[in-house]
């Protein structure tokens, strides 16, 4: 009796802690090392497949960035529900998986990945996830196990339950761009924002009018990708945005920048009613007729376009 019970205990002890690990959005790389081998645990790295190939974490799937993006014109477009449904269930996800996203860990960049992945499965309808903290590099820095062993996975027969909460869509945020109750953030860095620069998908240089900029990189410590505390976190977001919001936009090239605001705001501050716009400027800026600040001039324009044909 006294084993039944103690084997009782371990199990209910043993199921807390993951679920514990469920609710916790970002994870250190001990902290995968201790859940990764639950049969409900899932290691999803969306490094390219030769990376993969060359070594990852034991058990990972590869699920490589691309799959979760648009087309090359504009790839920060969600793709439909039906491929997303086919990839998900290709990972053998479902309601009860917890799902852990793993990127290359190369700088702060590359956390948009994990990110944006992150934000695409609760966008379906899943809800246990988290990010290794700092990626592949924070993995092997702490002198844990790869293998290159390919494990075999049993397709779910997950059906998507998209959550339209979370996303903007370009006639949404037209709709909200004069609401003072709405925030607009734009995440590139302050070029971007400015209209120094712009991204090849971009029409013209600038921002959605009334954005404020909050830039990704604010999020990490110093030269790394891993991200901040949670106290440093809401530190930042109070800083930047003073001001409450009855609802905020995250946005910026091609929904990549954007989605480690969204992450930021949403799953680690704790802000409600965070969206993220995923096709952001590369869909924005192609219409005219929609209001932007920071554009540059004509003359400006054509200027910087000859500067470019010189280089």
């Amino acid at each position: 009796m006294k084993s039944l019970f103690s084997l009782f205990i371990a199990t209910a002890a043993l199921s807390l802690s993951s679920a514990a690990w469920s609710a916790n959005p970002l994870l250190t790389p001990a902290q995968l090392d201790s859940i990764r081998q639950d049969a409900m645990v899932r290691v999803i790295d969306i490094r390219p497949a030769d990376a993969y190939a060359s070594g990852h974490i034991p058990g990972a799937v590869s699920a490589p960035y691309g799959q979760w993006r648009g087309p090359s014109d504009n790839p920060g477009e969600l793709p439909s529900v039906d491929k997303l449904t086919a990839l998900v269930q290709g990972l053998g996800l479902d309601s009860g998986t917890h799902a852990v996203v793993v990127s290359s860990g190369a700088d702060a960049t590359d956390f948009g990945g994990s990110a944006r992945v992150y934000w695409t499965l609760k966008y379906v309808g899943l809800h246990n996830l988290s990010i290794l903290n700092g990626g592949l590099k924070a993995w092997a820095d702490a002198g844990l196990a790869q293998d290159q062993t390919v494990p075999t996975v049993v397709a779910s027969s997950y059906v998507a339950q998209p959550d339209a909460s979370l996303i903007a869509t370009k006639d949404q945020v037209a709709a909200q761009v004069d609401n003072p109750d709405t925030r607009l953030i734009d995440a590139r860095p302050l070029a971007f924002y400015l209209g120094q620069t712009k991204a090849p998908t971009a029409q013209v240089p600038g921002t959605i009018k009334n954005a404020v900029n909050l830039e990704n990189g604010k999020w990490f410590k110093p030269g790394t990708s891993i991200f901040v505390s949670t106290e440093d976190a809401r530190k930042i977001a109070a800083d930047a945005l003073p001001e409450a919001a009855a609802q905020t936009i995250s946005f910026c090239n091609t929904g990549h920048w954007a989605a480690t605001d969204w992450f930021a705001l949403s799953e680690i501050v704790g802000q409600k009613n965070v969206r993220l716009y995923p096709a952001s400027l590369a869909e924005w800026s192609q219409d005219a007729s929609l209001p932007m600040s920071n554009v540059p001039g004509r003359g400006a324009q054509i200027l910087d376009k000859l500067k470019g044909l010189i280089s």
